[in-house]
C-alpha cells in the first residue's frame, strides 16, 4: 500500500476542525448565559512547558474562552501550589483546572492532581475520573487518548470487533486508551517493555497505538497491509544528516517502514499532538455543561 495524502492523518487540520466544533459550542453556552474558564498553571520555566502553556492560553481564548494563566516560580512550595488549586476550585468561573507537568521535583505531582476537583480536571487524571473510565462511568477523559479515538473514529468509522493494540501502558495515555477503545467494542492487547514478540502481537492488529516512549521502535515490517497507526511518541534524535549538531522529532514508529502498509497513519509532528490541545478545550467545554446541569449533546 503506497504512502499517500489519503493514508496520512492530518493532524492539524483535524484538530482545527475541532477547534471550530468548540467555537461553535462556546458561542451557543455564551448565549445561555455561561462562559467556559480554563485556568492554566505553570511552576517553574520548563522551555517546552512554557512553549506549551502559550499555545493552550492562545488557543482558550480564540474560542472565546474565559483564560486564565498562572506562572509560579520553580521554588514554589507544594503547600503553596495545592492552595493555589484549591482557589481555584472555588471560583465559579473556572470550570476547567490544568496544571502543567511535570513539576519541580519537591512537589509531589500525585497529591496536586489529586486537589483538583475531579468535575474540573479536564486532564483527566484524577483518580475519580481514571475510575470512572475504567468503569464506564460519565468522567473526563484524558485528552491525548481522546484525540486518538476521535482520530480513529473519523477514519475507520464503528471500531466495533476490530483488534487493537496499544503498546505501552503508562497512566497517561496507554492504559486510558486501551479502556475507550474496550468502550468501542475493539479486542484490546495491551503491550509493553516484557511482552514476548512483540512483533507478532502488532502484526495481527488492526489498530496499533505507540505510546511507549522509544524511537522509531515499531517497525515498518511489523504493521499489518492496511492496519491504522496513531503513533503518540514524539523523540528527538540525532540528524546528523541535518548538520553537525542538529536533530529532529521522530515517533514511536519507523514512519518510513510503516506508511506503505498503513491504511491509515499519523505523522510525528503534526499527527497526535495538535491534537491534544483541541481536546483538552473540548473537555473544557463538557465540564462547564455538567457544572451548569446541560447536556453537551443537546449544544
Amino acid at each position: 500500500m503506497a504512502t499517500t495524502p489519503s493514508n496520512l492523518i492530518d493532524g492539524k487540520a483535524f484538530a482545527a476542525r475541532v477547534r471550530e466544533g468548540v467555537a461553535a459550542d462556546v458561542a451557543k453556552l455564551k448565549a445561555r448565559g455561561v462562559t467556559p474558564g480554563l485556568a492554566v498553571v505553570i511552576v517553574g520555566e520548563d522551555p517546552a512547558s512554557q512553549v506549551y502553556v502559550r499555545n493552550k492560553v492562545r488557543q482558550t481564548a480564540e474560542v472565546g474562552m474565559h483564560s486564565v494563566h498562572h506562572e509560579l516560580p520553580a521554588e514554589t512550595s507544594q503547600k503553596d501550589l495545592v492552595a493555589k488549586v484549591r482557589e481555584l476550585n472555588a471560583d465559579n468561573s473556572i470550570n476547567g483546572i490544568l496544571v502543567q507537568l511535570p513539576l519541580p521535583k519537591h512537589i509531589d505531582e500525585a497529591a496536586v492532581i489529586e486537589t483538583i476537583a475531579p468535575e474540573k480536571d479536564v486532564d483527566g487524571f484524577h483518580v475519580v475520573n481514571t475510575g470512572l473510565l475504567a468503569t464506564g462511568g460519565e468522567g473526563m477523559v484524558p485528552c491525548t487518548p481522546l484525540g486518538c479515538l476521535l482520530m480513529l473514529k473519523d477514519r475507520l468509522g464503528d471500531l466495533s470487533g476490530k483488534k487493537a493494540v496499544v503498546v505501552g501502558r503508562s497512566n497517561i495515555v496507554g492504559k486510558p486508551m486501551a479502556q475507550l477503545l474496550l468502550d468501542a467494542n475493539c479486542t484490546v492487547t495491551i503491550a509493553h517493555s516484557r511482552t514476548k514478540d512483540l512483533p507478532a502481537e502488532v502484526r495481527a492488529a488492526d489498530i496499533v497505538v505507540a505510546a511507549v516512549g522509544r524511537p522509531e521502535m515499531i517497525k515498518g515490517d511489523w504493521i499489518k497491509e492496511g492496519a491504522v497507526v496513531i503513533d503518540v511518541g514524539i523523540n528527538r534524535i540525532d540528524a546528523p544528516e541535518l548538520g553537525e549538531g542538529k536533530t529532529r522529532l521522530v515517533g514511536d514508529v519507523d514512519f518510513g517502514g510503516a506508511a506503505p502498509h498503513a491504511g491509515a497513519i499519523t505523522p510525528v509532528p503534526g499527527g497526535v499532538g495538535p491534537m491534544t490541545i483541541a481536546c483538552l478545550l473540548k473537555n473544557t467545554v463538557t465540564a462547564a455543561c455538567r457544572q451548569n446541569n446541560i447536556d453537551p449533546n443537546t449544544l
